[in-house]
Order: C-alpha cells, then structure tokens, then sequence
C-alpha cells in the first residue's frame, strides 16, 4: 500500500461552492437504482484488502442519500454499456467520473458538476523518447491507449493524433485500468486520465508510472440519469449544499490527499 501525499495542484481542481439555489427536498426513502463500472480509482473501485466497492463517489453517494432520504441500490456495468442503459431507462442514474459533454446531453440528462479535473499524459517511468503531446505525435511508431467513447480516447484523437477516429495508433482496451496495464507491459506508449486517477496509479507505481507535458485541457464530471429525470434537481441540490457545507472540500481530502491504494 502506498500513501498519495500530495496532488499537483493543476492536476485536481475543486469546483468553488456557489450559492444553493434550492433546499434539499425528502424524497421519503425512494430506491434509486445507482449504476457503476468500479475501475475508476480513487472514485470507484473494488478495494483488494476488503473486496469491497469503495471510492469517492460512494462516500459523496451515501452524503446524498442520507440528505434527500433515498435509499440506494447498486449495480455494476461496463463503461460502454452505461450511457445507453441509464438512457433506456435501466438504471436510476450512473456515476463512474462520467465527463459532462453535449454529445452526451442528447442521450442523458446531467447532474450539475461536482468535481473538475484535468487530462494528464501517463507514460513509463523511464520514458525518454517523447516528453510533451506534440513530440508523442511526431513519431509514428508510438501507440495510445483507451477506452472507447471516452474523454481520454477523444483527445488521443483530436487533440495529439489527426482527428481519425480509426487511427491505428489509437488502441482500445475494455477498462482504463487494462489501458495502464498495456502500458506498463510496453504494448503502448501512453494513456491519457484526468488527472484524479493519473495521480492515483503513478503514486502507486513505485516509479514504473510518470506524468509528463503539461495539462490537455478540463473536464467537469457528473451524474447521468435518463432524460427528464425528476432525480436531477434533488440531486443538484444536495451537490450545491455539500459544496457550501464543506463536505466536497472533506471527500477530496480524504480520497486525493489521504489515499491509500495498492500498486
């Protein structure tokens, strides 16, 4: 087990508490059905020691249930699946680090942002042949890897590769943690993550892992529910609420400063 001391400051960034617009409302025990994917450290993932699904999106979920008085229920599904499913109207709603994009708001409706987070470049330890997104680009014979569908694998894309979404440098792995394994292993050259798991897996690395260039941009993160959802304004509430009462300010502590993950 190896402590995360520090976060780089332009690596995580805490949305600023805005006013509440609305008091949190008492949805009088209603079951919510919370479906997510578990491989996304340190927001949600399945603690080896226990075996039991832990992260910072379960701590901020049990703060909101308690807050609107629902009662949850969770599932477990992959990442590509999970944007049609709370869309079809599957699942109640979805958490796994989901990026707020309008793409995305044609098929599902979003929580207002409860975390902000920039794209970070994880390469090995003693990668030498590149050291920004521009150098990575230049040459021909290095290999990305992501997800499908993802921020990481959009901005392999369109902001280091040409914009091709069937660029053959761009390879594709079922979890993000498959993607660092691949790297890891040397059968591709770089994974791109905001930079709340980046951290996470080169802190646990014990120096196999780095980030090197400078931030590739910010992503807000949310909740998803199917379109029209009467969910999205209690939660939204109760999201202002814990942003105002310091609650957002003691989960980031706790799961970005004082985190302890396996390597």
């Amino acid at each position: 087990m190896k402590l995360i001391h520090t976060i780089a400051a332009a690596a995580f960034v805490g949305l600023a508490a805005g006013p509440i617009q609305a008091e949190t409302p008492d949805l009088g025990g209603k079951e919510v059905t919370v479906v997510t994917e578990n491989a996304y450290p340190p927001l949600q993932f399945v603690d080896p020691a226990s075996g039991e699904a832990v992260g910072w999106e379960y701590d901020a979920m049990e703060e909101i249930a308690k807050r609107l008085n629902i009662t949850v229920v969770y599932e477990n599904i992959s990442w590509d699946a999970m944007i049609p499913a709370v869309s079809e109207g599957q699942y109640d709603l979805g958490m796994t680090g989901i990026t707020i994009r309008e793409d995305r708001m044609e098929k599902v409706d979003f929580s207002d942002a409860y975390m902000r987070s920039e794209m970070r470049m994880i390469v090995a330890g003693d990668e030498d042949r590149f050291t920004n997104h521009t150098e990575f680009a230049a040459n021909d014979d290095l290999l990305i890897g992501a997800q499908p569908g993802t921020t990481p694998f959009y901005v392999g894309i369109y902001d280091i590769l040409d914009g091709n979404e069937q660029n053959p440098r761009m390879k594709l792995f079922e979890t993000f943690g498959a993607a660092i394994q691949a790297l890891r292993t040397g059968d591709v050259d770089l994974a791109l993550s905001d930079g709340t798991a980046a951290n996470g897996y080169v802190a646990a690395s014990e120096g196999t892992l780095k980030i090197i260039g400078e931030p590739l941009g910010t992503e807000d993160f949310g909740f998803i529910f199917p379109k029209g959802s009467d969910l999205v304004a209690p939660f939204n509430a109760a999201i202002a609420e814990m942003k105002e009462d310091g609650t957002m300010e003691a989960l980031n502590k706790k799961w970005f400063l004082d985190f302890k993950m396996g390597g």
